[in-house]
């Protein structure tokens, strides 16, 4: 996951809908099931699809917490990056 791309898609949600990044998420999951895709393509298409669930989950924080976008973000990652541990 990268931050300043979470930080991108919630950009795009704040000025557009939360509905359009749920729509692209589930046309990336279609196009998963492909099975002439290789490893590297779905390696890509699962980052892409962590980077939007990410925008969506920092999106939820926001607006059922009240905490700044930024705020949000950071506790985004620090849970994510607990669950790694």
């Amino acid at each position: 996951m990268k931050l300043p791309l979470i930080r991108h898609i919630c950009e795009f949600v704040d000025a557009n809908d939360e509905d359009f990044v749920a729509e692209a998420i589930e046309v990336l999951e279609h196009m998963t099931d492909y099975e002439g895709l290789g490893d590297q393509e779905v390696d890509v298409l699962g980052e892409l699809l962590s980077n939007l669930y990410g925008a969506l989950e920092v999106e939820k924080t926001v607006r059922e917490s009240g905490l700044e976008r930024k705020e949000a973000m950071n506790a985004f990652m620090k849970r994510v990056q607990g669950s790694i541990d």
